[in-house]
């Protein structure tokens, strides 16, 4: 399969991206939990550039053990970014929507070979 030269893995701090044009489809590449993920930059809700939204940690609800409510907290695990245009969320490991789990965006895969990253189209 092609691939295309996205940078240098050093260049992409933890919490970056970089967006790319491929084949006329814009394609953001992700640095989140020490991995690279890649997704087509279009939110299925109403087609949102979903990849230059703000990437922020899952909210979850904080449980005592009897499991009444200590308030929100933020993940620890799950990361998620947010469409800008109508704030629909998608996990950014797996790209579903929490929700919804058959609303997803599209991925793309990504190699990481000697330092550099390339987008497997």
């Amino acid at each position: 399969m092609p691939e295309i030269y996205v940078g240098n893995e050093a260049d992409f701090p933890e919490g970056d991206r970089k967006i790319l044009v491929v084949d006329g489809h814009e394609v953001g590449v992700f640095r989140i939990n020490g991995g690279f993920r890649a997704f087509h930059n279009y939110c299925p809700h109403q087609g949102g550039p979903v990849c230059q939204g703000k990437i922020i940690r899952k909210v979850e609800e904080n449980l005592n053990p009897d499991q009444t409510s200590r308030g929100l907290k933020y993940s620890e695990d799950h990361v998620h970014i947010v469409c800008p245009w109508h704030g629909f969320e998608y996990d950014i490991e797996t790209g579903e929507h929490p929700g919804d789990h058959n609303v997803k965006i599209r991925k793309c895969e990504v190699a990481v070979r000697g330092g550099e990253v390339f987008l497997v189209v």
